[in-house]
């Protein structure tokens, strides 16, 4: 059985999500502290960890990068703070995807879904040939296919493009993906995002105006969904 980690100090939240989880199927543990939650996550080996950010012993955003010290754990954020940078910090700290209180349960489960069927299966690993929709593209030979059809893509369309299919299903903030396609001198240049992220989708969508899979996060970054 599949162990979810939820790591709360709201009892009402944390009976709420353990309902709606072992209704799924999931066997659930919960901690209400910082300090707690490190310690079931290490014990437990749990397969995905729920957080919120306010904790009574310390932020959320500890437990995330204490975390990814050791493990690829994907940690979904809960959290009643709204405001982009909070979103942009957890999710440069490590976490795999945020939803903001309140939020409806079928959105969470679909989120969980997501986030366990695109478990790393090691440190750094990839898929050699990821395919969605009509597409398909070999990473290794760096060839991209439509249809059966080749498309040529820039180099640095290519770069943009795995450094979204290697995390599939997670928010990829602005930033990391400034930083792993063009540098870490090119942080201040959204723009630069906006135009490839563009040509990406006029190549690779059905309905450019409306992706399914190269997906904006607005304020945050973007996300890519097989």
């Amino acid at each position: 059985m599949t162990t979810i980690l939820i790591v709360e100090d709201e009892k009402e939240i944390r009976r709420f999500l353990r309902k709606a989880l072992e209704g799924e199927g999931f066997h659930v543990v919960d901690a209400d502290t910082l300090s707690r939650g490190l310690i079931e996550a290490a014990t437990r080996k749990p397969a995905l960890a729920i957080l919120d950010l306010g904790l009574p012993d310390g932020d959320g955003g500890e437990f995330i990068r204490e975390v990814r010290q050791w493990s690829s754990l994907p940690v979904i954020v809960l959290s009643a703070r709204s405001d982009e940078q909070d979103k942009i910090a957890a999710l440069d700290a490590g976490a795999d995807d945020f939803l903001t209180k309140p939020f409806s349960v079928g959105e969470l489960l679909a989120r969980v879904r997501v986030a366990l069927r695109h478990r790393p299966a090691g440190e750094n690993s990839v898929t050699p040939v990821v395919t969605f929709a009509d597409i398909a593209v070999d990473i290794a030979a760096r060839r991209v296919t439509r249809a059966g059809s080749e498309l040529h893509l820039t180099p640095i369309e290519f770069r943009l493009l795995v450094s979204l299919l290697n995390h599939p299903g997670k928010v990829m903030t602005q930033r990391q993906l400034l930083v792993q396609v063009w540098g870490p001198n090119a942080v201040e240049h959204s723009h630069y995002l906006r135009i490839y992220m563009g040509h990406l989708r006029q190549k690779l969508e059905q309905d450019p105006a409306r992706p399914a899979h190269l997906l904006t996060e607005t304020g945050v970054g973007y996300r890519f969904l097989p």
